[in-house]
């Protein structure tokens, strides 16, 4: 909620037109030493502040399926952000702030991790069929506090999947 706030705060009344995605990514999660399978949904919103400079809000739910080893996990990346539009393109990238409760391995020991992390986020679209595109999606998160099971405080999601955007002027 309180980033809902910021945002309404942060988005000057006078942005010309605003745009929402939605998509299903596939990739991967790093945690630890072993990197693990991600599927999720991920939405977000966008204002074309000036004609071709962007802010936007992201929402990134990665889940790791429980046929790995260490069972099922959650990882939830909100990010705000600034971009660069072109006609059917677009690349944003800014802090985010993660919500994880997960499995990871670290040198000598499994477990799960849950807790908060801040970060940085980056995604890429390209519209290649109308409203229907593909998004590229980098964030990369530092884990706090001490953890034998996580001893380089580091997190990585690289995913990638159609996406689909609907515009509003």
């Amino acid at each position: 909620m309180a980033i809902f706030v910021l945002v309404l705060g942060v988005v000057p009344p006078q942005a010309e037109a605003s745009e929402l995605s939605a998509g299903v990514s596939f990739g991967w999660i790093q945690a630890g030493t072993a990197p693990r399978l991600a599927i999720g949904p991920h939405a977000g919103i966008s204002w074309h502040i000036k004609k071709d400079i962007l802010f936007k809000v992201h929402d990134l739910c990665s889940v790791v399926p429980p046929i790995q080893i260490g069972g099922a996990g959650v990882y939830n990346h909100t990010s705000v952000a600034v971009g660069y539009a072109w006609k059917d393109s677009d690349f944003s990238a800014g802090p985010s702030l993660a919500i994880y409760f997960m499995p990871a391995c670290g040198d000598t020991l499994c477990g799960r991790v849950a807790g908060t992390a801040v970060g940085g986020h980056a995604q890429a679209n390209a519209y290649i069929a109308g409203p229907l595109g593909v998004s590229a999606i980098a964030a990369v998160d530092w884990v706090g506090g001490s953890s034998l099971v996580l001893p380089d405080h580091v997190s990585a999601v690289v995913v990638v999947g159609p996406v689909l955007r609907w515009r509003a002027k």
